[in-house]
């Protein structure tokens, strides 16, 4: 994409950020972000709820606040009745309401594959906002949800699990990140990405190229949902992480010691996932604690910022 020149532009597409960030005065910029995928559940209205999960993220993971949004549908009207989208829009609508936005309105296009999600806008102070770099040597990683969520729901979709798993995968992609942002802003953050659909690594290869540092990651400490090693013993996979493991083959170094399905875990594409996000290691302590207090039992530190020789990332 061209470059812009605008000066108030202060996060464009240059590294690859979750949102892009635009002053308006000294004391406000505005945080524009938008995203819309194919139903991953039966449910038309927690698919919607799902996908404002994940639109709404992005905001957060900029240590923004969304303040509005506009509804994105591609719609197959002659397969579908138009009552399963208004239970869809139903579910974007109630999960913005819960984030503090207002939803005013949007667009619907006719597709031949049904798609949903919103464009945000939110606020933030243009001079306190989290890039998706400048971690530290010394930093801590910090993730906030279990990882596995592609895995499960296309082991779903073949009948390889059980449906008693859903009501787990449907409460983490719909569980905001609202509090998990207030926390790391409290702590300090260095560096902030949600992890979606380039997966954990991903997502961390984005982390170490803004400005150039190595990262270790302590699989052992990563969180994940228990059926997820089975299902890809199994060879259960989405498309994305072939596309994953192909775009991270120089990026990341496993060491022998790590199992494949760990290593495949790592690069799967997640739906709505948590943040990974650095801070100092003095205060990690402190924020676990807090995050476990609230919302994200799940978080926990797997691993650290070594160094600023080389954008690279290592896995043991």
């Amino acid at each position: 994409m061209p470059k812009s020149t605008d000066p108030n532009l202060l996060v464009g597409t240059e590294t690859s950020d979750d949102a892009g960030i635009y002053r308006i005065s000294d004391e406000l910029a505005l945080v524009n972000t938008v995203d819309y995928f194919t139903p991953i559940v039966d449910d038309p209205y927690t698919f919607g709820a799902i996908a404002a999960t994940n639109s709404l993220s992005d905001v957060y993971s900029m240590g923004g606040t969304p303040k509005t949004a506009l509804n994105i549908t591609c719609w197959p009207k002659a397969d579908l009745e138009l009552s399963i989208l208004g239970d869809i829009v139903r579910g974007g609508a109630e999960k913005a309401a819960e984030a503090g936005a207002a939803l005013l309105g949007g667009h619907t296009v006719d597709s031949p594959e049904l798609m949903y999600g919103l464009a945000v806008t939110g606020v933030v102070h243009p001079e306190k906002f989290v890039k998706n770099y400048g971690a530290r040597p010394g930093d801590v990683l910090i993730l906030t949800k279990n990882l596995g969520i592609g895995i499960l729901t296309t082991g779903l979709k073949f009948n390889k699990i059980s449906d008693e798993v859903l009501p787990q995968l449907v409460e983490s992609m719909t569980r905001l990140n609202a509090s998990a942002a207030a926390v790391m802003l409290k702590y300090d953050v260095t560096a902030c990405t949600d992890v979606t659909g380039y997966g954990l690594l991903g997502h961390a290869s984005e982390m170490a190229a803004g400005n150039s540092v190595r990262l270790k990651i302590d699989s052992s400490a990563v969180p994940y949902f228990e059926d997820a090693p089975s299902l890809v013993a199994k060879e259960t996979y989405t498309q994305a992480y072939l596309a994953n493991t192909k775009f991270l083959s120089d990026k990341v170094s496993f060491s022998s010691s790590v199992s494949e399905e760990m290593c495949h875990i790592l690069m799967e594409a997640e739906t709505s996932g948590g943040l990974l996000f650095a801070l100092p290691a003095e205060n990690a302590d402190a924020a676990i604690k807090e995050l476990h207090a609230g919302d994200c039992p799940e978080a926990a530190v797997i691993g650290e910022v070594v160094a600023t020789d080389a954008a690279h990332i290592e896995v043991h």
